[in-house]
C-alpha cells in the first residue's frame, strides 16, 4: 500500500483495488481511520483529536489529488506523493 503523504508522525495511504466510495487511509502511531474523499467523514476507525484535524486540513486542501490518486490507483497506474502539511 503506497504511502502518498506524510507529517506531523500521520502517513496517509491508499491502496489499489478498494471498495467504493473513494478514499485513503490514515495512520498515527496505532490509531488508524478510513476517511471519504468526497465528503471527509470517517468511513471506520478513529484518530485522536488532534491528529484527525490535522487530516482534515490537509485533505480539504489535497481534494483534487487524492481524487487523482484514486483514479489512478483504479486504472494499476502508480501513485503521486502529495505534498504534507506545513
Amino acid at each position: 500500500m503506497p504511502t502518498i503523504s506524510q507529517f506531523f508522525g500521520i502517513s496517509v495511504r491508499m491502496y489499489f483495488d478498494e471498495h467504493a466510495p473513494p478514499h485513503f487511509h490514515a495512520y498515527y502511531g496505532s490509531a488508524a481511520a478510513v476517511i471519504e474523499i468526497a465528503t471527509l467523514r470517517i468511513i471506520e476507525g478513529q484518530l485522536p483529536r488532534r491528529a484527525m484535524a490535522l487530516v482534515l486540513e490537509w485533505a480539504v486542501d489535497h481534494r483534487a489529488e487524492l481524487e487523482e490518486n484514486w483514479s489512478r490507483a483504479e486504472a494499476h497506474d502508480s501513485l503521486l506523493p502529495i505534498s504534507p502539511l506545513e
